[in-house]
């Protein structure tokens, strides 16, 4: 098991690549099963996630091809091709390590008509059940049955006929599940109080090049015409702006300026807007977002929500950076409860974090100094990488197979702006 050491102190200064979303390829790469002709994506990230995604593909017959990518690039061009399915299970021990193997559920009932699918794991944050995921497949015609840790969905003979579905709450994994369900269903289907995220609108604009017909994309509110078949595609993820985000928090704690090559600030609005209340600079073009900070930071009051809200996965990230703002500053996390379990690591670097229920507050200046830390989440990881950018002496990170999870070859991308940061064998 790898470990990270840091040494704070330098200011961050170049040029950061951004990668394809995370959050967005474990959406894109179940579509292949969506139909029998190869679809390519481009711009893949090199993360374990999508390793493990890639893994669970070929439990279904499905075969990937990877192509044209040097060691030294980031992100892959990865063709996938379900002309035959062989699997309708999702085992247990391929799920339980991620949660995003639950969006296999959707399309492989379109396609086949039936899947088995263990109950997903691969999350510390909290509980988020999938109730609505199988609310809305009950809602367009499939049979569910839970059993011995498995879901089991049925659709009627001739496939889904369609339906509509009113989400009680906003749900980005069960609209994607919903999304894919219906493009071949018989029927129309209507999604209201749907998800907004980007990631969403990535879908749907892959499915429609697959020749899937979806109105009202980037609203609520969506129709889904269900088509007899779809096609192949080849298709870019768009880029991370969780990384984006991840990456100008870095920059900015170390009074540092550091241009998002391939950032959408379209994606990122909260985000940025959080980041110039703080004080820090920000300048958008079309092809990426420039950030610069003098090192004096001001307190805010943040709370997560819904896009186009503030990203809870942004969450940890800012509070790290708030350690280092002169006076307080509240963040309420209201997506997920138990997503504050690197407060008490930051703590141990020095930062002044009292919690109360989902709310934390942030007292600075934070003197932070070096500290041997433990990663518990994605996120969590990335805020104690942050702090430790700008703490006095050496970090230790542990259990940093969690970032391996989201961000792709995080210590190369943060040598290229003058971060002083390895990763050995623990």
């Amino acid at each position: 098991m790898d470990k990270l050491i840091i040494r704070g102190g330098n200011r961050l200064s170049g040029t950061i690549p951004i990668s394809g979303a995370k959050n967005a390829a474990l959406t894109l790469i179940p579509c292949a099963l969506l139909t029998e002709e190869p679809m390519t994506l481009r711009n893949l990230p090199r993360l374990a996630d999508i390793d493990g995604f890639q893994h669970l593909m070929t439990q279904f017959g499905v075969s990937t091809a990877i192509k044209g990518t040097r060691p030294e690039d980031f992100g892959r061009i990865v063709t996938f091709e379900a002309s035959r399915l062989t699997s309708t299970v999702a085992p247990y021990d391929l799920v339980r390590k991620m949660r995003a193997s639950i969006l296999v559920l959707g399309p492989m009932l379109a396609r086949a008509g039936e899947a088995t699918v263990s109950m997903p794991g691969g999350c510390a944050i909290g509980n988020r059940p999938i109730d609505l995921h199988l609310k809305a497949l009950e809602a367009f015609g499939a049979e569910i049955e839970l059993t011995q840790g498995y879901v089991k969905a049925m659709a009627p003979d001739g496939g889904l006929p369609g339906g509509d579905f009113d989400f009680p709450v906003v749900s980005v994994g069960a609209t994607e599940n919903a999304l894919m369900a219906t493009v071949l269903a018989n029927g129309t289907s209507r999604l209201t109080g749907a998800a907004r995220e980007p990631e969403i609108v990535d879908l749907c604009n892959l499915l429609t090049a697959m020749g899937a017909e979806i109105e009202g994309i980037g609203s609520s509110d969506l129709t889904i015409h269900g088509v007899k078949r779809l096609n192949g595609a080849t298709y870019k993820v768009m880029p991370d702006r969780i990384e984006a985000g991840s990456y100008a928090c870095a920059a900015a704690i170390t009074g540092g300026e550091v241009r998002l090559e391939g950032a959408n600030a379209a994606d990122m609005v909260s985000t940025l807007a959080a980041l110039r209340n703080i004080g820090i600079q920000v300048e958008e073009d079309a092809k990426g977002v420039n950030i610069a900070s003098d090192g004096t930071l001001k307190p805010v009051d943040l709370t997560t929500a819904p896009f186009p809200g503030l990203a809870t996965d942004m969450q940890a990230q800012l509070m790290s950076l708030l350690s280092k703002a002169e006076g307080t500053s509240v963040l309420k996390e209201t997506i997920f409860e138990n997503r504050f379990m690197h407060v008490p690591e930051l703590a141990r670097m020095g930062a002044d974090i009292a919690t109360e229920g989902r709310t934390a507050i942030v007292k600075g200046p934070s003197l932070l100094t070096g500290a041997e830390v433990m990663a518990t989440d994605l996120r969590a990881s990335m805020s104690l990488i942050i702090a430790a950018l700008a703490a006095e002496g050496e970090t230790t990170v542990r259990r940093i197979y969690h970032l391996d999870r989201g961000y792709e070859r995080l210590e190369e991308k943060l040598q290229l702006v003058g971060a002083d940061i390895e990763r050995v064998d623990d």
